[in-house]
């Protein structure tokens, strides 16, 4: 764990999270965490997006969030959900949680920065208990050939202005090799319509550990 301070990108974030919503994001977040249960590790919690839309059979959702002004924010929306949230500060390949304790790790926007993506979801493993799922929304690297090259060249210069975010990652790959099954994904692209954007290939899905 430690801190992983970048105001920048915590303001940027603010910005485009607020307005991504608008846009039919919430919807997304709504459809990620539907029929969840029990307790629930978000981990890149951000500013707490994800908050207001966790179902009254959630018992309890450890919020992990490394940036401290994002973690301010995450934390202050917890005071408004629907259920308990406690916001932590944490990393992903380190959470502050024991073996099988979680009966679902939730993340968004978050396997695109990790430093370390296989060790992060391993440690997504550790905390699942058995038949525990792992859902996930995430930006990925096009299969169109050109959308997936021009997603290349952007990642060049992306991760430096974007908090170390990769807009060219192959996130399903990375949970099948980290030992998850699928259960249901989702293609999409969001925005609808978007053409230039390197972050509209998105991925919605559940996993759980083999």
């Amino acid at each position: 764990m430690g801190l992983v301070e970048n105001p920048f990108f915590a303001r940027l974030f603010i910005r485009i999270g607020a307005r991504n919503e608008a846009r039919g994001q919430a919807q997304l977040r709504r459809e990620l965490i539907a029929g969840l249960a029990g307790h629930v590790i978000e981990v890149g919690a951000g500013t707490g997006l994800n908050f207001p839309h966790y179902p009254p059979t959630v018992e309890r959702v450890t919020a992990v969030e490394p940036e401290p002004t994002l973690r301010a924010r995450a934390a202050d929306a917890a005071c408004r959900a629907p259920v308990p949230i406690d916001v932590v500060d944490g990393l992903a390949d380190a959470l502050p949680s024991g073996d099988g304790s979680a009966d679902a790790v939730v993340v968004s926007g978050v396997l695109c920065s990790v430093a370390d993506p296989p060790a992060a979801l391993t440690e997504f493993r550790r905390v699942l208990r058995p038949g525990g799922e792992l859902r996930f929304f995430e930006h990925v690297r096009s299969s169109g050939a050109g959308r997936g090259r021009w997603q290349d060249f952007a990642n060049l210069v992306w991760p430096h202005l974007m908090g170390g975010c990769h807009p060219n990652r192959d996130t399903v790959s990375a949970v099948r090799g980290a030992g998850f099954d699928l259960v249901r994904l989702r293609e999409l692209t969001f925005p609808p319509g978007a053409k230039v954007s390197v972050v509209a290939t998105r991925v919605l899905g559940v996993a759980r550990p083999r």
